[in-house]
């Protein structure tokens, strides 16, 4: 699923792609929207809250969408061949007379009145790499619960927006603290939020991750993430998977029970 870093990148394409010019097509290849046009509009901005992207459409409308684990959104210049997936998997295709936007296998598409925008991102905390971020709440609501484990309460989006599976398993290895460590008994519980921000921060501008100091290795770029099995780069010790919650699919966690030895 991608993380903070990326839909902030991907909004940043969008906006350049999309807005200031009205809009020449606009499909969207969901049932409930499928009468819709929008051709004519401009849109004013693509904004990311969290993992959401908010696209603000003249007439006071805003077309969410969510990537989840597979979605995605292209860009394509006029004749450049669409190679994000087959055609039955494409949801939205905003375009002007420049570039178009191809939304492929996105699970979540809603257009809805701009001034309803709480509806859909209301329920988030602090966003890291948002104008709202406020480490101060982020830490009270990662404290509200202090018996959650501290890599469920880094997932949860409405403590903090943005993070996922590879900045849980990179923050916890940071803060060399267990994914199930009580949040409450993190020594200096204030650093979570402020890691979290400096490595969102620090990659929002980059294709790829870094959180290492050996960031120019492809195979060094992350501290444990990716890395079952292989030694620690700290302390040699082979990095251990598991499930961060067995109720929940696909979030693995990636730890090394030597530095980050168990509750």
């Amino acid at each position: 699923m991608p993380e903070g870093d990326t839909v902030w990148r991907l909004a940043q394409r969008l906006h350049e792609a999309l807005a200031g010019t009205p809009l020449t097509r606009c499909d969207l290849r969901v049932p409930r929207l499928a009468t819709v046009d929008l051709t004519g509009r401009s849109v004013l901005e693509t904004v990311p809250r969290g993992k959401h992207l908010l696209t603000r459409i003249e007439g006071g409308l805003t077309l969410h969408s969510h990537l989840r684990m597979d979605g995605a959104w292209k860009i394509y210049a006029p004749a450049e061949r669409w190679r994000g997936g087959p055609a039955h998997q494409i949801r939205a295709v905003p375009g002007t007379a420049g570039d178009t936007a191809v939304g492929y296998r996105l699970p979540v598409l809603d257009l809805l009145r701009t001034a309803d925008e709480s509806k859909v991102v209301g329920h988030l905390g602090p966003d890291l790499l948002g104008p709202d971020w406020d480490p101060a709440e982020a830490l009270r609501r990662l404290l509200a619960a202090p018996e959650r484990p501290l890599g469920e309460a880094l997932l949860d989006q409405r403590n903090l927006a943005g993070i996922g599976n590879v900045y849980k398993s990179e923050l916890c290895f940071l803060l060399r603290a267990s994914p199930w460590l009580p949040v409450g008994q993190l020594p200096g519980p204030e650093r979570a939020p402020a890691l979290a921000k400096k490595l969102l921060e620090a990659n929002k501008r980059r294709p790829a991750r870094i959180t290492t100091p050996w960031g120019a290795r492809p195979d060094r770029r992350l501290w444990v993430y990716g890395r079952a099995d292989r030694p620690c780069p700290r302390c040699g010790t082979p990095v251990r998977t598991a499930d961060q919650d067995p109720a929940a699919d696909e979030r693995v966690t990636y730890w090394c029970p030597a530095c980050q030895p168990a509750p």
